[in-house]
């Protein structure tokens, strides 16, 4: 169990709706579903109906700033189904770039390399008290593009099992703009009410366990309950 799991649910009953995507950036196909990640008949690019108000609130945040910036949205809403696809295909790119063969793994082996895994992906379990936060339709995946529609180099790129994956892991090299750029993200994401992962950079929640765990973590009168649950 993650800490933020530790945090009781009460759930909302909002509804998922599609994320206006001709308003941001987006990947098509999605990356995911490249990969051939089981979605059936659900979308990536669903979340809670507040998340999608405060996500376009964000991305006006961010265009005071730099007009006709754009949020990237990598990823949205996940299903148990495709969280399950991904933590294997991870604990698979694991082992391939160790240069490892699958077939002759130890247990402790496997055992480290799936410690490598959960440090950036949540179990995919079916417990409604401990979903992963992606399942809940209220975690989001977001980068940025420029106005000519490149993305903005953030020092490393989205789901990359590393240090670098770190929000603050280029905070003390000020002649790289990887850090500013992080800032940039995390400052309009706050600005609409999200909070950031600890250990991603591009991961941002709003109103489902995380986001609780680290409200509570910030500030002196905590909030009790996460209000979205497993959808």
């Amino acid at each position: 169990m993650k800490p933020y799991h530790q945090i009781p649910i009460q759930e909302c009953g909002e509804p998922l709706v599609p994320i206006p995507v001709e308003q941001f950036a987006v990947e098509s196909p999605h990356p995911y579903q490249k990969l051939g990640a089981p979605y059936g008949e659900a979308s990536p690019y669903f979340l809670r109906q507040t998340v999608v108000t405060a996500l376009i609130k964000a991305q006006k945040q961010l265009q005071l700033q730099h007009p006709n910036w754009r949020l990237q949205i990598f990823d949205a809403y996940r299903p148990i189904s495709v969280q399950q696809f991904m933590v294997d295909y991870t604990f698979g790119e694991v082992v391939q770039e160790q240069n490892l063969e699958p077939e002759t793994l130890s247990e402790e082996q496997q055992q480290e390399i799936w410690q490598q895994v959960y440090q950036f992906w949540a179990q995919p379990n079916h417990n409604p008290m401990t979903p992963p936060p992606h399942s809940t339709g209220a975690a989001v995946d977001v980068t940025l593009v420029d106005a000519t529609g490149t993305p903005v180099d953030m020092g490393s790129p989205i789901d990359e099992i590393s240090p670098r994956s770190y929000p603050d892991y280029y905070a003390s090299e000020t002649n790289k703009p990887y850090h500013a750029h992080r800032q940039l993200l995390r400052d309009v994401m706050y600005s609409a009410g999200f909070l950031r992962h600890r250990e991603e950079w591009w991961h941002f929640s709003l109103g489902d366990q995380m986001w609780v765990w680290l409200y509570n973590q910030e500030n002196s009168t905590p909030k009790q309950k996460a209000r979205y649950g497993r959808f």
